[in-house]
């Protein structure tokens, strides 16, 4: 498996096509709640997968009672379909159930074809299947409700850049709006947030949204984090205990699930660092006009885990911004001095720690 392959796989059965598409391509064609992670050490783990799958199987229930044409490619008052999103369905067992069993059949192929030392991105994708939902026309019966399932396996080869080196800190811009159903990982936002990027400058690796242009809320592809001196005139303290600081003049801030973001892995696993720890942590939307108090900045998700930032710019003036191309807006840039900071790094190390203890052996696959 050269870095250049990719392997797509449908309910367990590997597509034979000469050059599978990218995930995002195979994203973009089918409706459906995902979620993305990684293999680790040699492809023998992969990141957070019990996380990952909760968070799917959530995103899932939460698109089939608000909005089911992101999963099901037919009209929201389909009968078949009204039927499947008013029933009290196990879903949590059921998903898990195809997943795995995709899992059994996929795995052992891609391990036979990957060179050694190559790690992999893992993308699932499960979307409905709207010519099998009529089986349930004559009469509902949850046994062959995984029948309207189907279950996308999309495989790539993946390097990591390593934390910390030149070159791998994040440049951000704030250029839209928040997304809706943000609570829910979804392909239709893949589609989405394409109209987002004709405001990228050139220098931007990830663009990040704000419904007022001053409270940042996420990424398009990332949560995003700050860490706030609590005053003006404080100084972090770079005392620690424990290998951990142990200043209170700081703290950890990202914007709260409520004010629509999406519920991040890796989110969860820092929020839940801190708190073990002790490091002061608030979920607040970071504000633009608070940045002189920004001492750090730094981006997650399942691909990165953590990426300092080097810059993050947003337009001087937010009114119509959307409709504007990058060149047509005046940039005000904030630039982050001694990346990555002190606290991103201690944090970044306590998560890599706690990949290894959530650790999911490939080899339960193999053995399946």
């Amino acid at each position: 498996m050269s870095l250049g392959n990719r392997f797509l796989f449908l309910n367990g059965v590997v597509s034979h096509a000469a050059a599978p598409p990218p995930a995002t391509t195979v994203l973009e064609a089918h409706p459906g709640a995902y979620t993305t992670t990684r293999t680790h050490r040699n492809c023998s783990e992969i990141l957070f997968w019990d996380r990952h799958l909760q968070r799917l199987t959530n995103s899932f229930k939460l698109l089939l009672r608000s909005n089911p044409k992101f999963l099901f490619e037919m009209p929201e008052n389909n009968k078949c379909l009204l039927e499947l999103s008013n029933r009290a369905i196990t879903w949590d067992s059921k998903i898990r159930c195809l997943i795995d069993n995709s899992m059994r059949k996929a795995t052992p192929f891609v391990l036979n074809e990957r060179e050694s030392g190559e790690e992999v991105a893992i993308t699932i994708l499960v979307s409905g299947n709207s010519e099998n939902l009529s089986c349930l026309e004559d009469g509902f019966d949850e046994r062959r409700v995984s029948d309207v399932l189907d279950v996308h396996v999309h495989v790539g080869a993946y390097v990591s850049p390593v934390f910390g080196v030149g070159g791998y800190g994040a440049h951000l811009a704030v250029v839209g709006r928040g997304r809706d159903l943000a609570n829910a990982k979804y392909s239709e936002w893949v589609r989405l947030r394409k109209s987002l990027e004709k405001l990228r400058p050139p220098s931007v690796t990830e663009l990040l949204l704000s419904n007022d242009g001053d409270h940042i809320l996420e990424g398009c592809l990332t949560n995003f984090f700050v860490v706030c001196r609590k005053e003006k005139d404080d100084v972090i303290d770079n005392s620690e205990q424990n290998g951990l600081p142990t200043s209170s003049s700081f703290e950890v801030q990202t914007t709260p699930l409520g004010d629509g973001v999406l519920p991040g892995v890796i989110r969860q696993v820092i929020r839940e660092i801190c708190l073990k720890f002790g490091i002061p942590f608030r979920e607040i939307a970071p504000s633009w006009s608070q940045r002189e108090l920004w001492t750090e900045a730094f981006i997650t998700n399942s691909l990165r885990l953590i990426q300092h930032v080097e810059t993050i710019q947003i337009p001087g003036t937010w009114k119509h911004v959307e409709s504007k191309t990058w060149e047509e807006v005046t940039w005000v840039e904030k630039q982050f001095e001694d990346v990555p900071g002190r606290i991103t790094s201690i944090i970044q190390r306590n998560v890599m720690e706690q990949a290894g203890v959530e650790a999911f052996p490939v080899v339960s696959f193999e053995d399946g």
